[in-house]
């Protein structure tokens, strides 16, 4: 008998319990990766390791938001300091705003070969092992995510859910631009559209992980396969070069942060928009905010992050070109001159004047102490469509985030990193680790993580529930998002205010994320909420 159900259909509420832990967590949107962290964990590995296994298998069993050809940041607390890791890549040497509109191209494409920039991915796996690994070897890593690739693995519902809509996006590009065929040949075989529990054997990418795993990831930079992304782009009228990958390398940085009621929350400096939650924290630290289902607390927080979010998008770049410094963002000075502008009304936030949407998360903990938060995408969904043949090669269309302005900071220019949305996040309280926390979901990351740390800071609630309460999301103007389970009272205070308020059908947009912390006993508490199909698999 054939037994027939709608993994995407519920009829009663469901609630996931916070996870507990000793020797070791792994928190990530998909269970079969997950699994590969805790497998590696298990062999002997520590939280690096297994968040190089989870990454890894992500590309693998997730490719509608990563892929090899992607970008990636984490937060490492390892050794009683805590790290960051800028593992995004740089545009083409070649191309230019000129070079574009020579092209006819009046705004970046977010298909094709024009917006690929180089991919940080298969680097990060390689410095955060080369860096903090433990004794097992890279390749053993890498080991999981190259038997789901070539045996085989079940498409979970979350992501079978989302894969028509960029089947049918690339369908559609294909008659224009015959350089996404490569899509079709690995993600759509014998032209089918794949749906959750689907089997899907991608052997070329577990070729490739194997090659990635076997040369500690130089394949990709100055290798074989590198030559073969050279020569595709070269093929294909593209700017990405061999000497675009030959010369990258990702980049340790400090980590950014602020305090807000006796907790330090940590980003990665810019060009990533992390510094968003924390100049939101600074406006907010200015202001009392009430119950947590009170109006002046939702209010407050939408028209800080508001204010945070025009002052992010105008002056995050690549860090070269920023003309406002970190500092003056963060300055106390600038977060109180901010707050004034905040009524009990909705306002249309203006850029202030400090001086004269595909992407994964995981989070992993060990017995050790260490702690890893990191998040890798190919951004919107699989990316640019562009698949290098027989490598199953992904890659990632961030330069879609390039200002065509030449009077921006973040104006296209070649050999520049864009302004980036993916934000891992980490918490701490004097001076000890608390631990590490993400929401995947391009603009909606950083409203995510202001949300979750309101909710497990101000109004203390466990890992889960912080996840799981109803959000709102921001969009523009005046007009803000919110999900159908959010409070219908709440929402018409909001709208009395000049909010515009609209409830969107389906949860996909605000965020996907999870959770893990430790306390003073070194017992880990860990969560991953209802958005995905996210698992929390611990030892």
């Amino acid at each position: 008998m054939k037994f027939e159900f709608n993994p995407l259909v519920y009829h009663y509420p469901s609630r996931r319990n916070v996870i507990y832990g000793k020797k070791g967590m792994v928190a990530t949107g998909n269970p079969l990766a997950a699994n590969a962290g805790l497998e590696i964990l298990k062999k002997g590995g520590n939280a690096i390791d297994a968040a190089v296994a989870t990454a890894a298998t992500l590309t693998v069993v997730e490719p509608t938001a990563n892929g090899i050809g992607g970008d990636a940041f984490a937060l490492v607390w390892t050794k009683g300091k805590l790290h960051g890791l800028n593992a995004s890549g740089p545009s083409p040497k070649k191309i230019s705003i000129k070079a574009l509109k020579q092209r006819g191209l009046d705004s970046i494409p977010t298909v094709g070969v024009v917006p690929v920039n180089v991919p940080g991915v298969p680097a990060a796996w390689a410095e955060l092992w080369k860096k903090f690994g433990s004794s097992l070897e890279f390749k053993e890593l890498l080991k999981p995510a190259i038997s789901y690739a070539r045996e085989g693995f079940i498409i979970q519902p979350g992501v079978g859910s989302v894969w028509k809509k960029s089947f049918n996006k690339f369908s559609k590009a294909l008659k224009e631009d015959k350089s996404i065929e490569g899509w079709f040949d690995t993600f759509a075989p014998e032209g089918k559209c794949m749906r959750a529990g689907d089997l899907l054997c991608l052997e070329d990418h577990g070729n490739t992980l194997e090659e990635i795993g076997n040369t500690l990831s130089e394949t990709i930079y100055r290798g074989e396969l590198a030559e073969k992304i050279a020569l595709f782009f070269k093929e294909n009228d593209g700017f990405l070069e061999l000497s675009d990958l030959e010369d990258y390398y990702p980049e340790w940085v400090e980590p950014i942060s602020t305090d807000y009621k006796g907790f330090d929350v940590y980003e990665i400096p810019p060009n990533g928009h992390g510094i968003t939650v924390l100049m939101a924290l600074n406006i907010l630290k200015q202001l009392k905010l009430d119950d947590m289902n009170s109006f002046n607390s939702t209010h407050y927080q939408i028209e800080a992050l508001k204010l945070a979010f025009k002052d992010a998008k105008e002056y995050v770049a690549d860090p070269k070109s920023m003309k406002v410094s970190v500092e003056e963002l963060l300055s106390m000075e600038y977060a109180r001159s901010r707050a004034k502008l905040i009524n009990e009304k909705a306002i249309l936030p203006e850029v202030g004047k400090p001086s004269k949407s595909g992407t994964v998360y995981l989070a992993t903990a060990d017995q050790y102490g260490n702690m890893v938060s990191y998040i890798q995408s190919n951004y919107m969904g699989f990316g640019s469509g562009i698949v290098i043949p027989n490598t199953g090669i992904a890659m990632h269309n961030r330069g879609c985030n390039f200002s065509l302005d030449p009077n921006s900071d973040n104006a296209l220019e070649g050999g520049k990193k864009p302004y980036h949305t993916i934000i891992p996040g980490f918490l701490m309280k004097d001076g000890k680790p608390v631990g590490p926390f993400g929401v995947m979901g391009g603009f909606m990351q950083p409203q995510g993580h202001l949300q979750v740390l309101i909710n497990t800071i101000e109004y203390k609630l466990n890992p889960q529930d912080a996840l799981d309460r109803p959000r709102w999301q921001w969009v523009g103007d005046k007009t803000i998002e919110v999900e159908q389970s959010f409070d219908n009272n709440l929402a018409l205070q909001l709208e009395r205010a000049c909010h515009n308020i609209v409830v969107k059908a389906d949860s996909v947009g605000f965020g996907r994320g999870e959770i893990i912390w430790r306390d003073h006993n070194g017992i880990l508490c860990g969560a991953c909420e209802p958005r995905t199909d996210g698992y929390v698999a611990v030892w």
